[in-house]
């Protein structure tokens, strides 16, 4: 740099002229020019100091300073000269980084050479007072060489390698080599064997409509096929349970309370006024006495005919009608029975004035109660009747009613949203209707006891599993895909067993809309009417007070039967219905 050279000077034009007394005794001893030995000790120290802060090593120059020159002020704008120089001599060498620091009377400026070292040609300091400065210079100044070496390296001779330039872009190169960066489809080979012989060797051939599964796709596969239908059978055969063991409670705790109360009746020769649960079994014998009544004058014979005899209307659909009016009095019967015994509630507890009031609302009650029963009664004896036609008929009528009727049930539940509480209402619809069939497949044994000729026990056991088999694969199927379709994991059914076994129990919780409801009343009509005709053929021919002796024997005996086996299947039930309790809370606490 020319500014180094040895062999010329930095010289600037004193001011002395332009300088009065009063500046030049404003100048403080330090300020003046120092000797050239003090100078060199506080170049040494400087060096040393800018060694500590890990800097290049630097070569320092002694500059050939003008000592009359030192001994003045210089002028700003020769100095503003002197720094524009300095800066484009900087330009035009790509490689000299210089930086010039005015303090006071003395000048320094550092430059970076082409090889990367610092190169420092301080003129002497006016003062002292310059050493912080002086090293924050000696920081930058090390910093400035940092980037250098790591931008610039340098030829053997001192030369300075220029940064190359990048290569401007060549936009038909660049779209070549990625031609499909705008989205654009690559072409493809459209040789028809080579296009065979990828498909052969690029993975599974249904790659392009199938996605490979997981392990939460494969637990979904296991609920479908395993986990719902085995919990769902099990949750719908503890409610078939139940439902039998209300059944057998109409049969023979209801009369078994009546006759108690009667007793009493007598032997105390008072009346009083009976409670809430005798009101309520009164109301329910009535409601079963008129329904058995009633169904006995109705000919099974004629219904017989006039269903089979339809040729509009098919055995299926006239199936499928009754079904849904058996829906809908079930429904309507559960609201009617709890108003009865509400009305036999507020009966046993009102005062004298209300008596009256009370109990022409509790026979008003009773008589829609008794409307309601009548008329289910006759819907479930008509499709028990449909069911024993079907059996009977030898055109494929029982496979055409099993079809229709449970694939349209399908239909109108699997693919529509349902929530936890409607799969769990639906469940207990389920059972119901399980026990229905139950009384349907009695009626038709019932009947052919009576009436069938020749070797028939065997089609019928045959029928019976056909519609049994049938009635539990179409359960599992609507549940399985109802659970799948609403993500409703199997622990549902769990759940819905745990509720109905604190039914049984009689833990009675907040929400009573858990519990299974059934009214045994319809059923019991239509089996009564069904098996009166089967006990009448074992009585003997005789004068009336021996057949009355027999009626009565027969009906002892069948009640004996019937209160033992009601009472091995509430133990049974209420057993099993703790050990699944208990297992529940163990889980739960395993668990939590």
């Amino acid at each position: 740099m020319s500014l180094r050279s040895s062999d010329r000077k930095l010289s600037f034009e004193l001011l002395a002229t332009d300088l009065d007394d009063d500046d030049l005794d404003g100048l403080s001893p330090r300020s003046l020019p120092e000797s050239s030995s003090d100078g060199q000790r506080r170049r040494r120290r400087r060096a040393k100091r800018k060694q500590g802060f890990q800097s290049p090593p630097i070569v320092e120059e002694e500059p050939r300073v003008d000592r009359d020159a030192a001994a003045a002020a210089f002028r700003v704008t020769d100095l503003m000269s002197v720094v524009e120089k300095v800066c484009q001599s900087s330009d035009a060498e790509r490689s000299v980084a210089s930086r010039v620091t005015y303090v006071g009377v003395e000048l320094r400026q550092r430059s970076v050479s082409g090889n990367g070292r610092v190169v420092a040609a301080p003129a002497e300091d006016a003062t002292s007072s310059c050493g912080s400065s002086a090293r924050e210079s000696a920081a930058a100044a090390a910093a400035v060489a940092d980037v250098t070496d790591a931008a610039c390296r340098p030829e053997v001779n001192g030369d300075v390698k220029k940064l190359q330039k990048e290569e401007s872009l060549d936009w038909e190169k660049f779209m070549k080599e990625n031609s499909n960066i705008l989205g654009e489809v690559e072409r493809l080979d459209n040789s028809p064997f080579r296009y065979f012989i990828g498909e052969l060797y690029s993975g599974n051939s249904l790659r392009s409509t199938i996605a490979v599964g997981n392990d939460k796709k494969r637990q979904r596969v296991y609920n479908t096929m395993f986990h719902v239908p085995w919990r769902c059978e099990r949750l719908i055969v503890a409610g078939f349970f139940v439902c039998l063991d209300s059944f057998l409670s109409l049969l023979t705790i209801m009369p078994a309370r009546i006759v108690m109360t009667v007793w009493r009746v007598l032997k105390t020769r008072q009346f009083l006024r009976p409670n809430a649960a005798d009101l309520s079994d009164y109301g329910c014998f009535v409601v079963l006495a008129l329904g058995v009544a009633s169904l006995q004058m109705i000919d099974i014979s004629l219904i017989y005919h006039v269903i089979r005899g339809q040729g509009t209307i098919k055995l299926y659909v006239v199936y499928n009608v009754l079904e849904i009016f058996d829906k809908l009095c079930q429904s309507f019967g559960e609201d009617v029975l709890q108003v009865l015994f509400n009305s036999a509630e507020g009966l046993s507890t009102c005062s004298t004035d209300n008596a009256t009031f009370e109990l022409m609302r509790f026979l008003l009650d009773e008589a829609i109660a008794v409307v309601l029963l009548l008329v289910h009664s006759f819907v479930l004896l008509a499709q028990a009747i449909t069911l024993s036609t079907c059996i009977i008929a030898h055109n494929n009528a029982l496979l055409a009613l099993l079809v229709s009727n449970n694939f349209a049930e399908i239909k109108s539940n699997v693919f529509k949203r349902v929530s936890k509480e409607n799969l769990h209402n639906l469940v207990y619809y389920d059972i119901i209707e399980r026990f229905h069939i139950t009384a349907f497949l009695l009626f038709v044994l019932a009947q052919n006891i009576l009436e069938a000729e020749g070797p028939w026990f065997d089609s019928f056991l045959v029928n019976a599993s056909l519609v049994f088999m049938c009635e539990v694969l179409i359960d599992a199927i609507k549940h399985s895909f109802l659970a799948k379709f609403n993500e409703i994991k199997p622990v549902a059914y769990s759940e819905f067993l745990e509720d109905l076994c604190k039914q049984i129990l009689n833990e009675q919780s907040d929400d009573r809309q858990k519990d299974l409801t059934f009214i045994p009343l319809a059923p019991a009509c239509v089996v009564i009417r069904v098996l009166t005709p089967v006990y009448a053929t074992l009585l003997p021919v005789g004068p009336f007070i021996w057949r009355t002796f027999w009626i009565l024997l027969w009906s002892v005996l069948t009640y004996f039967m019937l209160a033992i086996f009601k009472i091995l299947v509430g133990l049974v039930l209420r057993c099993l219905a703790t050990w699944y309790v208990n297992l529940r809370l163990t889980r739960k606490q395993h668990v939590d």
